[in-house]
This record gives structure tokens, sequence and C-alpha cells, in this order.
């Protein structure tokens, strides 16, 4: 399953800025994050499965923030679609998001890793 992209899926001028240029750094931080995005999602499906509001808008927070740290607005924009509907206890649509936010990181996992 994977995505057409516009463009870079991520800022790369202002993930380095977020790391202070250190671009070890960066690589060091995408690969942690590539790590425990497989987490992050289990925790979103299961919170989704069981229509837990509170504990979606959680899981989706956590993921925006960190997915942040890469300028990667269609991700963090994905994320913060759930995060509001977990807020709002309006998870009708949870899944179709939940859907979508795994295409926009699915789009975001090559550059990551190329970084």
């Amino acid at each position: 399953m994977s995505v057409p992209s516009a463009g870079p899926a991520i800022d790369r001028e202002l993930a380095l800025s977020r790391v202070g240029g250190d671009e070890a750094l960066l690589k060091e931080i995408a690969e942690l994050f590539l790590a425990d995005c497989p987490n992050a999602l289990r925790d979103l499906h299961q919170a989704v499965e069981r229509a837990d509001a509170q504990a979606v808008e959680r899981a989706a927070h956590g993921l925006k923030g960190s997915v942040s740290n890469f300028g990667a607005r269609p991700v963090v924009d994905a994320a913060q679609k759930l995060e509001n509907m977990g807020r709002s206890r309006q998870l009708d649509d949870a899944a179709s998001a939940l859907s979508a936010l795994e295409l926009t990181l699915e789009a975001l996992r090559p550059e990551l890793e190329a970084l």
C-alpha cells in the first residue's frame, strides 16, 4: 500500500534545525521513530477498535509530536485529525482516518530510512 508523493514528505531543513544541524542525530531520531512507529500504530488500532476516545486522543497526540520533529506536515495533519476526533469523542470516522494516517506514514518511511 503506497501513496504517490507530490513532493518530499519531510521538511529536511526544519528537521535539521530542530537538531542543531546534526545529521547523525537526525538519523538516530529517525531510526528511533521508525522502530517505535509500529507500537504507536498498534496502540491507535486498539483504541479505535475499543472506541476508546481518550486513548485515541493520547496515542494520536504522541505520534503527532514524534513525527513533527521531521516537519512531516501530511502525517502531522492526519494524526491531528485523529487526535481531534478523540478529544471531541466523535470516533465514527476514526477507522478511515487511521487508514489515511497509515498511508501518509508509508509515504514518509522511505525518506526517513534515507536520512
